[in-house]
Protein backbone atom coordinates (compact mmCIF):
# COMPACT_ATOMS: atom_id res chain seq x y z
CA UNK A 1 0.00 0.00 0.00
CA UNK A 2 1.29 3.47 -0.85
CA UNK A 3 1.93 6.06 1.81
CA UNK A 4 -1.28 7.88 2.71
CA UNK A 5 -3.51 5.23 1.14
CA UNK A 6 -6.11 3.67 3.39
CA UNK A 7 -8.64 0.94 2.96
CA UNK A 8 -11.34 3.61 2.79
CA UNK A 9 -9.65 5.34 -0.12
CA UNK A 10 -9.37 2.12 -2.10
CA UNK A 11 -13.02 1.15 -1.58
CA UNK A 12 -14.34 4.55 -2.66
CA UNK A 13 -16.12 5.46 0.57
CA UNK A 14 -14.16 8.71 0.91
CA UNK A 15 -15.32 9.69 -2.58
CA UNK A 16 -18.92 9.23 -1.45
CA UNK A 17 -18.19 11.21 1.72
CA UNK A 18 -16.60 14.00 -0.34
CA UNK A 19 -19.70 14.17 -2.54
CA UNK A 20 -21.93 14.30 0.54
CA UNK A 21 -19.88 17.14 2.04
CA UNK A 22 -19.89 18.93 -1.32
CA UNK A 23 -23.67 18.58 -1.54
CA UNK A 24 -24.05 19.98 1.99
CA UNK A 25 -21.81 22.94 1.24
CA UNK A 26 -23.70 23.59 -2.00
CA UNK A 27 -27.00 23.40 -0.11
CA UNK A 28 -25.66 25.87 2.47
CA UNK A 29 -24.66 28.20 -0.37
CA UNK A 30 -28.10 27.92 -1.97
CA UNK A 31 -29.90 28.49 1.35
CA UNK A 32 -27.77 31.56 2.10
CA UNK A 33 -28.61 33.08 -1.30
CA UNK A 34 -32.30 32.33 -0.73
CA UNK A 35 -32.13 33.96 2.72
CA UNK A 36 -30.47 37.01 1.21
CA UNK A 37 -33.16 37.23 -1.49
CA UNK A 38 -35.96 37.00 1.07
CA UNK A 39 -34.25 39.62 3.25
CA UNK A 40 -34.00 42.04 0.32
CA UNK A 41 -37.67 41.41 -0.54
CA UNK A 42 -38.55 42.09 3.10
CA UNK A 43 -36.68 45.40 2.79
CA UNK A 44 -38.82 46.36 -0.20
CA UNK A 45 -42.00 45.59 1.75
CA UNK A 46 -40.85 47.49 4.81
CA UNK A 47 -39.82 50.44 2.63
CA UNK A 48 -43.47 50.76 1.70
CA UNK A 49 -44.44 50.46 5.35
CA UNK A 50 -41.87 53.12 6.18
CA UNK A 51 -43.89 55.58 4.13
CA UNK A 52 -47.28 54.62 5.49
CA UNK A 53 -46.99 53.44 9.12
CA UNK A 54 -45.33 54.46 12.35
CA UNK A 55 -43.59 51.10 12.86
CA UNK A 56 -42.21 50.90 9.30
CA UNK A 57 -38.95 52.56 10.25
CA UNK A 58 -38.29 50.00 12.99
CA UNK A 59 -39.01 47.07 10.68
CA UNK A 60 -36.88 48.54 7.89
CA UNK A 61 -34.01 49.11 10.33
CA UNK A 62 -34.17 45.54 11.65
CA UNK A 63 -34.50 44.23 8.12
CA UNK A 64 -31.37 46.15 7.10
CA UNK A 65 -29.37 44.35 9.75
CA UNK A 66 -30.76 40.98 8.70
CA UNK A 67 -30.07 41.71 5.03
CA UNK A 68 -26.49 42.78 5.79
CA UNK A 69 -25.97 39.69 7.94
CA UNK A 70 -27.36 37.45 5.21
CA UNK A 71 -24.92 39.01 2.74
CA UNK A 72 -22.08 38.13 5.12
CA UNK A 73 -23.47 34.61 5.48
CA UNK A 74 -23.57 34.28 1.68
CA UNK A 75 -19.90 35.30 1.51
CA UNK A 76 -19.02 32.74 4.18
CA UNK A 77 -20.93 30.01 2.34
CA UNK A 78 -19.24 30.94 -0.95
CA UNK A 79 -15.79 30.77 0.62
CA UNK A 80 -16.59 27.38 2.19
CA UNK A 81 -17.87 26.08 -1.14
CA UNK A 82 -14.74 27.30 -2.87
CA UNK A 83 -11.83 26.59 -0.54
CA UNK A 84 -12.59 23.43 1.44
CA UNK A 85 -15.37 22.36 -0.91
CA UNK A 86 -13.22 22.53 -4.04
CA UNK A 87 -15.79 24.54 -5.98
CA UNK A 88 -15.47 27.50 -8.31
CA UNK A 89 -14.28 30.86 -6.95
CA UNK A 90 -17.03 32.63 -8.94
CA UNK A 91 -19.60 32.58 -6.09
CA UNK A 92 -17.03 34.32 -3.89
CA UNK A 93 -16.87 37.17 -6.38
CA UNK A 94 -20.67 37.38 -6.52
CA UNK A 95 -20.95 37.30 -2.73
CA UNK A 96 -18.28 39.97 -2.36
CA UNK A 97 -20.18 42.13 -4.83
CA UNK A 98 -23.38 41.67 -2.86
CA UNK A 99 -21.63 42.61 0.37
CA UNK A 100 -20.28 45.78 -1.28
CA UNK A 101 -23.77 46.62 -2.58
CA UNK A 102 -25.28 45.92 0.85
CA UNK A 103 -22.70 48.23 2.42
CA UNK A 104 -23.59 50.95 -0.07
CA UNK A 105 -27.27 50.41 0.72
CA UNK A 106 -26.66 50.84 4.44
CA UNK A 107 -24.60 53.99 3.91
CA UNK A 108 -27.16 55.49 1.52
CA UNK A 109 -30.04 54.58 3.83
CA UNK A 110 -28.40 56.13 6.89
CA UNK A 111 -27.56 59.23 4.84
CA UNK A 112 -31.21 59.44 3.67
CA UNK A 113 -30.44 59.41 -0.07
CA UNK A 114 -33.54 57.64 -1.41
CA UNK A 115 -32.86 58.74 -5.00
CA UNK A 116 -29.98 56.23 -5.11
CA UNK A 117 -30.97 53.91 -2.24
CA UNK A 118 -34.26 52.77 -3.77
CA UNK A 119 -33.02 52.01 -7.32
CA UNK A 120 -29.96 50.25 -5.91
CA UNK A 121 -32.28 48.13 -3.77
CA UNK A 122 -34.19 47.11 -6.89
CA UNK A 123 -30.91 46.16 -8.60
CA UNK A 124 -29.77 44.16 -5.56
CA UNK A 125 -33.06 42.26 -5.47
CA UNK A 126 -32.91 41.52 -9.20
CA UNK A 127 -29.31 40.31 -9.00
CA UNK A 128 -30.06 38.17 -5.96
CA UNK A 129 -33.00 36.50 -7.71
CA UNK A 130 -30.85 35.97 -10.81
CA UNK A 131 -28.08 34.28 -8.80
CA UNK A 132 -30.62 32.10 -6.97
CA UNK A 133 -32.31 30.99 -10.19
CA UNK A 134 -29.03 30.28 -11.97
CA UNK A 135 -27.60 28.12 -9.17
CA UNK A 136 -27.66 24.48 -10.19
CA UNK A 137 -29.73 22.22 -7.99
CA UNK A 138 -28.03 19.52 -5.95
CA UNK A 139 -28.84 16.18 -7.48
CA UNK A 140 -29.00 13.07 -5.37
CA UNK A 141 -26.16 10.71 -6.10
CA UNK A 142 -27.04 7.17 -6.99
CA UNK A 143 -25.86 4.47 -4.68
CA UNK A 144 -23.82 1.80 -6.36
CA UNK A 145 -24.18 -1.83 -5.43
CA UNK A 146 -20.75 -1.92 -3.76
CA UNK A 147 -21.19 0.97 -1.32
CA UNK A 148 -22.94 1.03 2.03
CA UNK A 149 -24.04 3.78 4.37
Amino acid sequence: MAIGTTAEATTGTTDTADRTVGARVHTFLRVSVALQTVAVLFQAVTAGLLLSTSYGETLHSVGARVMYGSSMLYLLAAVLAWRPGGGSPRPVLYATGFLVLASAQVVLGVAHVPSVHVPLGVVVFGLSVAVLVRMPAVRATRRTAGTRD
